[in-house]
């Protein structure tokens, strides 16, 4: 067992980076929350990925938050490479609030971020972007949490993907 896989299920995010010809989609599971205030969030990526370079390059991305429905999607960003792979996505690449980086129609969700810091860890980079703007599907969202019928999308392995059940468990009164 590969001691990385003991932490899956991780939730599966699309990586948007680039602008114009140079776009790409990327898949990414090691993405997470890194400060409140300011707002930052930072996402993995390996050094030989093209989305890598265009991180680099423009400074910016976009997180956005496939559901159910861009299973398909999740997987050609996840398994081949450069942008080639945008004419066999059935995704709509559309403007984003604050960057020159578009975003994804069809995401639940689209974080907007402005790259503040990077350090090479290993055989990944971690990118830090400050978030500058977000957008969200209404029907994904409401009271300021997901709606979990939704369909978020968490990898649990290799070619295996789950959602999450509209079932909520709250711990006992302590």
């Amino acid at each position: 067992m590969k001691p990385y896989r003991l932490l899956y299920p991780l939730r599966t995010y699309l990586i948007v980076a680039g602008n114009g010809e140079e776009t790409n989609v990327m898949a990414a599971d090691w993405v997470t929350i890194v400060s409140f205030r300011p707002f930052m969030v930072g996402v993995a990526v390996a050094p030989e990925r093209y989305t890598w370079g265009l991180i680099k390059k423009y400074r910016e991305f976009v997180i956005s938050v496939p559901g159910l429905d861009m299973l398909r999607d999740v997987w050609i960003a996840g398994t081949r490479h450069g942008p080639e792979k945008l004419k066999e996505m059935k995704i709509t690449l559309v403007p984003s609030k604050a960057l020159g980086t578009p975003s994804i129609k069809e995401a639940l969700a689209n974080v907007e971020c402005r790259l503040v810091d990077e350090r090479d860890y290993g055989d990944h980079t971690w990118f830090v972007g400050e978030v500058v703007a977000s957008s969200y599907r209404e029907d994904a969202f409401e009271d300021d949490r997901p709606k979990l019928e939704a369909g978020f999308l968490a990898h649990a392995s290799w070619t295996d993907f789950v959602t999450f059940e509209k079932r909520i468990h709250r711990p006992p009164q302590v």
